[in-house]
């Protein structure tokens, strides 16, 4: 069955993918949580833009990712999971989890330090929250995240079927917490003890700084409440929220172009702590 996985690896996130990203935009028309302020057709052009760049990105700045990397540390015996006698299903739990939290680290430390978050701000600019949002990353955070998630594979020596898996949680559970879809509230309560919810991570894009720098965790919400960067709500509530960072609310900025640039520009005030 891992074999299985990791040969029908880039069949299965794409069909993952466009499943999900299916549903949750058609969930988005049924039973939207907040109503657009933007342009739905440029934020879409823009931010599905940035896939294609984002993937070209990988593929032309690393001569192996992080699945093949994993397969090669498995069969030369590197990183710590393979000196341990272990079963497989313990390794790949673990794996998950500890990519997880390194995940959640990393995006603190995007909202951290400076030059990083010159990169990752970019994701912030958008003035709406929809399942596109999950995928709008500036290309140089996607490379880096990429050369960090290869380190954490290297160090663990993760099973490449736990990558694969993990691969594909991020993917889809980041387009399910930035989407537009309104959850019944006694669900939204239960969901986020073992999942990031929407209304949860909403809370994140909030124009106000010590919002912004809560809620931190793309796929389970349990790195937020073990270091103390859960918030519940959003203090103007989900419909009285603001989306976005105050120095670029200009609609001009939610072109392809203007994305790309984004960590050139300069701002007053654009460390989020």
């Amino acid at each position: 069955m891992t074999t299985w996985i990791i040969h029908h690896e880039p069949v299965l996130r794409l069909g993952a993918f466009a499943v999900t990203f299916g549903l949750l935009a058609a969930g988005e028309l049924l039973v939207p949580r907040r109503s657009l302020t933007a342009s739905k057709a440029v934020r879409w052009y823009s931010n599905l833009g940035l896939v294609s760049i984002n993937s070209l990105a990988l593929r032309w700045g690393f001569p192996i990712l992080a699945v093949g990397f994993a397969s090669l540390a498995q069969e030369r015996q590197w990183g710590l999971l393979n000196t341990i006698p272990a079963p497989t299903a313990v390794r790949v739990v673990v794996s998950v989890l500890v990519l997880d939290c390194a995940i959640y680290l990393q995006h603190v430390m995007f909202h951290t330090v400076p030059l990083l978050w010159r990169l990752h701000r970019m994701h912030h600019t958008d003035l709406d929250c929809d399942v596109t949002t999950g995928l709008r990353f500036h290309p140089f955070e996607i490379v880096l995240s990429m050369g960090i998630k290869i380190g954490v594979v290297a160090v663990l020596g993760s099973p490449a079927v736990a990558v694969v898996l993990f691969e594909i949680m991020l993917n889809l559970t980041a387009m399910f917490n930035h989407s537009n879809i309104a959850l019944p509230l006694p669900v939204d309560r239960i969901l986020r003890w073992a999942l990031v919810t929407p209304d949860m991570h909403r809370v994140h894009h909030s124009v106000i700084p010590k919002e912004t720098y809560s809620n931190f965790g793309f796929s389970v919400p349990w790195w937020d409440r073990l270091f103390g960067t859960y918030r519940a709500q959003p203090q103007e509530g989900h419909d009285g929220m603001t989306i976005g960072l105050r120095e670029f609310r200009d609609p001009k900025y939610l072109h392809l172009f203007w994305l790309f640039i984004q960590p050139f520009l300069q701002a007053k005030n654009t460390i989020n702590t």
